[in-house]
């Protein structure tokens, strides 16, 4: 009789158990689905894995262009290689041209009054780019930022001018022209504007350039259409640096003008890549 009494309290409790085993079971079933969308949510968009991109830079003293290589790691994360070649200068570079003639040369060019070299900037660097938010999967425009570091050449190739200088003949005074760049020895006659007939052209120099290393380092937000396509397109803003182990001696010292062993500038990049498997 007892036995009888229990029976339908112990089907009610196998009952209970039966339906709280099914109950964690479609919990943990659900979970394991959700868990599982989250993963194909954070793989949406990564139909690629590498990225190859080519760079034009304009920056505050100078201009830039550059390739990097890409790796796609999730859909809001590309770590890349770079790098880059460029020029720097110096705001108080003005180009001035006297138009003087000369027998057996065409009208004078253009030169820079107290240039001292020009800066050829070599630049490699390994850089992170994110995108900020959800948005990033959608179609349209996608904003993120990036970071990179690495070092940098600073190629100090000199700046020569054709300076006048008056000889003897035959007992009569000609003039002459003579391409030289700057050094102690012609300080007074290369800061004289009186003569300074034109700039010995770009190319002179190139066998005499003195490399200078340094790092470099920049913090960039971009702006990016149709962020997952095969072609990717970006404008990037930010600003740069590069510093050195000294002085970058683009101009002449003065006791008004000096040179400084870093550089520090605002910059916008026009990118265009291709990605790939």
């Amino acid at each position: 009789m007892i036995e009888k009494t229990f029976d339908p309290i112990q089907r009610q409790m196998k009952r209970l158990g039966i339906y709280l085993l099914f109950s964690m079971l479609l919990s943990f079933h659900q979970e394991g689905i959700s868990q599982l969308e989250s993963e194909i949510l954070d793989l949406k968009g990564v139909v690629y894995k590498k990225e190859l991109g080519f760079e034009a830079k304009l920056h505050t003293n100078g201009y830039a262009v550059s390739v990097n290589f890409g790796d796609i790691i999730t859909y809001y994360k590309t770590r890349y290689y770079m790098f880059e070649i460029g020029v720097m200068g110096d705001p108080r570079e003005q180009s001035q041209n006297k138009n003087l003639s000369f027998p057996f040369q065409s009208l004078s060019r253009s030169f820079k009054f107290g240039k001292q070299n020009s800066v050829i900037m070599l630049r490699g660097g390994i850089g992170t780019r994110k995108y900020l938010s959800e948005k990033a999967k959608r179609k349209g425009i996608a904003i993120g930022y990036n970071y990179e570091i690495g070092p940098t050449l600073a190629l100090l190739k000199p700046y020569y001018l054709n300076l006048f200088y008056v000889g003897e003949r035959d007992g009569q005074q000609i003039l002459t022209l003579r391409s030289e760049k700057y050094g102690p020895e012609n300080a007074d006659k290369f800061l004289n504007f009186n003569d300074i007939h034109s700039s010995a052209g770009y190319a002179k120099g190139f066998g005499e350039i003195n490399v200078v290393p340094g790092a470099q380092a920049k913090l960039g937000f971009f702006f990016s259409l149709d962020a997952f396509d095969e072609y990717s397109k970006t404008i990037e803003v930010g600003m740069m640096s590069d510093v050195f182990l000294r002085k970058i001696p683009i101009m002449v010292e003065t006791e008004a003008i000096s040179n400084k062993p870093y550089f520090v500038n605002f910059y916008l990049s026009f990118h265009i890549g291709i990605r790939s498997n």
